[in-house]
């Protein structure tokens, strides 16, 4: 009897793959639904001893058991995207089945959990220092650095959080993990509880994941005697943005408003409940069992670039022909990802612009394609890295259009307990509205009397720029999260190197 493999990833089954699976079960085949490839141009992808075809439709079903079909990609593992790239935290994806604890075990699962009992918590720490492994969210800060301030906090309780509410625009990176690897989360929280002393955990999965709560809920009953003592916890997000800023995230676990806390304190010292926490997010310690294998550390760290160590996995979605999950070490450059990975626009056109690290990354200029994909690399050009989404855009964006979205998106979506983000956005609104309706020279109020909040008497347009810019300084260095303290960098971006698009 043929095996079918098909992914039961939410992006699949968007693409109709559970029909696809039934009509290959009426067939006769025996179908296993295993987790994604990310290829995901291609899905729904079903896989027949090796070679891949896709994107599949109920109707491709005969041809493809007929030995006939013209989707055929060849061998899966041979594929370009999939044979380039670095994959140790996604080492697993498209090869096994979520929530079989046989196949999490036969490929090397809980081996870092086991291994890291082994050792003493401070001997964990320092190999996961010893690493080089850095936050993969907004400012990268060092994961060995902030399990030290927690181990040697003194408290009754100590907690792990883990930050799932993956809210960029771009990002699923995440939710491929949860849904098809939920373990290695699983096992990474259970390396961190132990490591910092703490018994209990909790994963903040965004509301709009409804598959990833399901198998994170099934994964942590099935896995419950293996992490004993350490308990984990879903919790479903609250619909908000900045739910994502961790103290936020601590106030809504907590049962309050999803409102940014001023530090100090940081969480690491009064954290979740007010006790000592460790924060990361999914990739993060999705990259801790990795590390904690024989010889784990020194591996992860040859990876990378100066102090980005690693393995990144990157999502390329936008405009783009060849959309999907490619993980690979630090250092590669947008040229190589948009191009020669992703195969350049879907539209065929020119790239215009890419945005890096989510609604509130700067955009990217063509001509900073050569650009090493690093921390220090994209924090020298006011760039973030941020979870690694990358969004195309071709030459019909409109980049003014864009700027105003940021401040558009921050001032819906601000918490609204510091001024600069709560006022500062909608000001921000406001005045790109009034550059972009007024002729370049216009220094009359005259000439906009339909505008809302209209240019004050005898201030040009040039000088609502200033403004403009001086409200972005205000709003970067302001704000008490970077909500606020990020939304410049797309304005500032765009109004840079398209000020054409204001006009």
């Amino acid at each position: 009897m043929t095996l079918i493999r098909i992914s039961d990833d939410a992006l699949a089954l968007a693409c109709g793959a559970d029909a696809v699976a039934a009509a290959f079960a009426a067939a006769g085949c025996t179908v296993e639904r295993v987790s994604s490839w990310g290829l995901h141009w291609l899905e729904p992808l079903v896989e027949v001893g090796g070679i891949g075809y896709g994107p599949m439709a109920p109707d491709d079903v005969s041809a493809v058991l007929a030995g006939t079909s013209t989707k055929s990609i060849g061998m899966i593992a041979e594929h370009p995207f999939i044979a380039r790239q670095q994959r140790l935290t996604f080492a697993r994806a498209g090869k096994t089945r979520p929530l079989s604890l046989d196949d999490y075990s036969a490929t090397g699962g809980w081996a870092g959990l086991t291994r890291a009992r082994s050792l003493s918590p401070d001997q964990v720490i320092a190999e996961v220092t010893q690493s080089g492994l850095r936050g993969r969210g907004g400012a990268g800060f060092p994961a060995g650095i902030k399990w030290k301030t927690v181990a040697d906090a003194a408290a009754s309780h100590k907690y792990v959080v883990c930050n799932a509410d993956e809210g960029d625009s771009g990002t699923f990176a995440d939710r491929m993990l949860m849904e098809g690897d939920p373990y290695h989360l699983i096992e990474g929280m259970t390396i961190a509880a132990y490591a910092v002393g703490a018994s209990q955990g909790y994963i903040y999965v965004r509301s709009e994941y409804p598959h990833a709560i399901t198998k994170l809920n099934q994964a942590i009953v099935l896995s419950a005697d293996i992490i004993a003592p350490f308990r984990i916890e879903v919790r479903v997000g609250a619909g908000a943005y900045v739910c994502g800023e961790e103290t936020s995230l601590l106030n809504s676990i907590e049962g309050k408003r999803g409102e940014v806390r001023a530090k100090p304190p940081l969480p690491a010292h009064q954290g979740l409940f007010g006790q000592p926490t460790v924060i990361n997010n999914v990739l993060t310690l999705a990259a801790v069992p990795h590390i904690l294998l024989e010889g784990g550390a020194a591996h992860y760290d040859s990876h990378g670039v100066a102090r980005s160590k690693g393995t990144m996995p990157i999502q390329l979605t936008g405009n783009i022909k060849s959309g999907g999950l490619f993980e690979t070490a630090f250092g590669i450059t947008l040229h190589e990802l948009i191009y020669d990975i992703g195969g350049g626009t879907a539209s065929g056109r020119p790239v215009k612009a890419v945005q890096v690290g989510g609604p509130l990354g700067a955009y990217i200029h063509p001509d900073r394609f050569d650009l090493p994909f690093c921390y220090e690399e994209y924090a020298g050009v006011d760039a973030l890295v941020g979870h690694g989404g990358i969004v195309v855009f071709d030459d019909t964006a409109d980049m003014g259009r864009l700027a105003r979205f940021a401040m558009q998106f921050c001032a819906a979506e601000s918490c609204g307990k510091c001024t600069p983000c709560r006022i500062g956005s909608t000001r921000g609104v406001e005045l790109i509205d009034r550059i972009r309706s007024s002729p370049r020279g216009a220094d009359s109020v005259e000439l906009l009397p339909q505008m809302h909040n209209a240019r004050k008497a005898g201030r040009s347009r040039e000088e609502d720029i200033a403004l403009l810019e001086d409200l972005c300084e205000t709003l970067k260095f302001g704000s008490l999260c970077a909500l606020g303290g990020f939304t410049p960098y797309p304005v500032l971006s765009a109004l840079k190197h398209w000020p054409e698009d204001f006009t």
